[in-house]
């Protein structure tokens, strides 16, 4: 018997599948994942941000999760100290910024378009410093409103790149990996989204974190509810509300910080 799509990607990506078969593999799920959003970032091939359209035959899958999901509480847990190497890169771990950020890292868990765990279960979230006042003045603002910062993806290791790119090799949907580290792989793009302040339920924004439908592009309104339009706006109106962090048009949850397009040397330490 054949293996199945999911089967395939999950197997190509843990290494138990010769060259032909995974290939196959791939070539197999093209047509069932979309594999573009935060694999991609910000500095995608499909198009420049501002003039980003998902066209008819791009790859469709489902939201990866939806609104009904509660995201992890906020810990009052002790932050620990970034390593020597992360702090000398100007990491931090976001909760030395964002005191009540909700911590829910979609690769640590299966729940992502991969379906396998890119991240170690500890994992942490990293930023680069420089988006310390963007993050602090929308975390503020939205408080007033009721609603926390969730963070899907943060600082990404550039070898869970690679191997994003190993399943799906195509620069369309997944980000080539080349001799530098820019947007998440150098901890200057984050993906967010929001919750009730009170309950961390995750608010409706119309699609789940890697949903790669034409609803997922951060100005969207066909498909989407008023409600829904608003709750992104308020999104994307706090984030950007000290003028140092901009949505990427692409993707309603990203959003990159100074620094995000440069070419900074390969960045591959733990994020834990």
């Amino acid at each position: 018997m054949g293996l199945g799509a999911s089967t395939r990607v999950r197997r190509a990506l843990l290494g138990d599948l010769g060259p032909a078969s995974a290939l196959l593999g791939v070539l197999g799920v093209l047509g069932v994942l979309g594999v573009a959003g935060c694999a991609v970032g910000s500095t995608a091939t499909i198009g420049p941000p501002s003039t980003f359209t998902p066209s008819s035959t791009s790859p469709i899958v489902s939201p990866v999760s939806t609104s009904a999901i509660t995201a992890p509480s906020a810990t009052d847990s002790p932050i620990p100290p970034v390593s020597a190497v992360a702090r000398a890169l100007g990491f931090v771990d976001v909760r030395t910024i964002v005191p009540d950020a909700v911590i829910d890292l979609r690769y640590a868990t299966k729940d992502n378009f991969t379906g396998v765990r890119l991240y170690p279960a500890d994992a942490r979230c990293f930023v680069h410093s420089s988006l310390a006042p963007g993050l602090r003045a929308a975390a503020k603002k939205l408080r007033t409103q009721g609603y926390v910062l969730v963070f899907w993806d943060c600082y990404r290791p550039h070898s869970v790149q690679v191997k994003m790119w190993q399943v799906v090799p195509d620069p369309a949907w997944v980000a080539q990996p080349g001799d530098y580290s820019k947007s998440h792989e150098s901890g200057r793009s984050v993906d967010v989204t929001l919750a009730n302040a009170a309950t961390t339920t995750l608010i409706d924004m119309g699609t789940g974190f890697d949903d790669f439908t034409a609803k997922a592009t951060a100005f969207a309104t066909d498909g989407l509810t008023a409600t829904q339009v608003k709750h992104r706006a308020i999104l994307r109106e706090a984030m950007q509300s000290d003028g140092s962090l901009s949505v990427y048009s692409g993707e309603w949850w990203h959003f990159d910080g100074p620094g995000a397009t440069d070419r900074l040397p390969i960045i591959d330490i733990p994020n834990y």
